[in-house]
């Protein structure tokens, strides 16, 4: 599990990540931490929008697969759980500019 020590550090590099390789003309990294159950400030769980013409012409696994394959370094260092809404502009655009909530978390093994 990442360290408190850390707090915003991996929301930091997720976003400079993510403007490096997909140049977006939006993108939100939201840490949803604090709706699972994991330490005050950790940074596990996170929810990405992101609007790249780099999307255009590609099929949304393909784009989660994208976006995925940027961050391997944080999942391998405790990044646990990663909402992606990949959007091009003009998806972005029909969708008034929002965002679609998270579900609440089901508590995993301990239902």
């Amino acid at each position: 599990m990442m360290a408190a020590s850390t707090v915003g550090t991996v929301r930091q590099i997720i976003l400079r990540k993510l403007t490096d390789s997909f140049k977006p003309s939006h993108l939100d990294v939201i840490n949803e931490s604090f709706m699972h159950n994991v330490p005050k400030d950790s940074e596990t769980h996170f929810k990405v929008v992101i609007v790249s013409d780099e999307f255009k012409e590609k099929p949304l696994i393909q784009r989660h697969r994208l976006v995925n394959n940027v961050l391997k370094e944080e999942f391998d260092a405790g990044l646990h759980a990663l909402s992606i809404q990949a959007k091009t502009p003009e998806q972005w655009e029909k969708t008034g500019n929002k965002v679609s909530q998270s579900p609440q978390c089901m508590g995993g093994s301990k239902k």
